[in-house]
């Protein structure tokens, strides 16, 4: 099959893909657009009951505080930049560097849009442990921190042994819902803000990823293939003094 089909074809299941895993998001957007009243409800006795946990526990709130810090979008953002650097640099991945930096860029960007277009205020709540500008929907920490998770596994995914194969998913995962109930406990964001912006953000890169993979093939091979084994083995064979 010619390439240029291949990598149309590739784009097209991306776009599919993405907009099939975006339908909870949509119909989430859709029930706090409408004020249904179970969302709603269930939304603020989570918030409720979440934020008094927190206020009699003050280590407890202070660790929430702190790793809402580290795990701010923008400093995300400048995590994935800089392992994309050291991957491109130090094994010549180049394009899936450039692809794992884009793709953070784009969620970050969407995320914005999302808030936007939706407009929900952020939960109300007496004698507010944390606040935080902007719209509620969906969760742009939730967004990044499940984009992100997902990015960097992948990024790393040729780099990986084994035994990082198994534990690089668990310790994303980990991320991604620590950071989900770090919003919550906090009172920034409800529980289905963070939901749609988990949902939202593995959307966005595992799409990405799809049409990434169809775009760059492996040289005489199929998007199935990893597009940088090849590179990989390359740049990490042993020479002729350390074999």
């Amino acid at each position: 099959m010619p390439e240029h089909h291949v990598r149309t074809r590739a784009l097209l299941r991306a776009a599919a893909f993405g907009l099939a895993a975006c339908v909870p998001v949509l119909g989430l957007a859709w029930l706090v657009r409408s004020e249904n009243d179970a969302v709603l409800d269930l939304d603020q006795a989570a918030i409720t009951a979440a934020t008094a946990f927190t206020r009699e526990h003050p280590a407890f709130e202070q660790a929430l505080v702190v790793y809402q810090q580290v795990l701010s979008p923008w400093l995300l953002v400048l995590v994935v930049g800089g392992v994309s650097l050291w991957v491109w640099r130090r094994h010549g991945l180049a394009s899936r560097a450039l692809w794992a930096t884009g793709t953070t860029l784009a969620s970050w960007g969407l995320a914005h849009l999302a808030k936007q277009a939706v407009g929900r205020a952020r939960p109300v709540v007496d004698d507010a442990i944390e606040h935080a500008p902007g719209y509620s929907f969906p969760s742009g920490h939730a967004t990044s921190s499940a984009t992100v998770a997902i990015t960097l596994t992948l990024l790393l995914w040729p780099l990986l042994g084994r035994r990082g194969r198994v534990v690089a998913p668990i310790l994303a995962g980990c991320v991604i819902v620590a950071t989900d109930l770090d919003r919550v406990f906090l009172g920034v964001h409800f529980p289905s803000d963070v939901v749609a912006g988990t949902l939202f953000g593995a959307a966005i890169s595992i799409a990405s990823y799809i049409g990434y993979r169809g775009w760059n093939p492996a040289s005489g091979g199929t998007p199935a293939t990893d597009p940088d084994a090849a590179t990989v083995a390359r740049t990490t064979r042993p020479g002729p003094e350390t074999r």
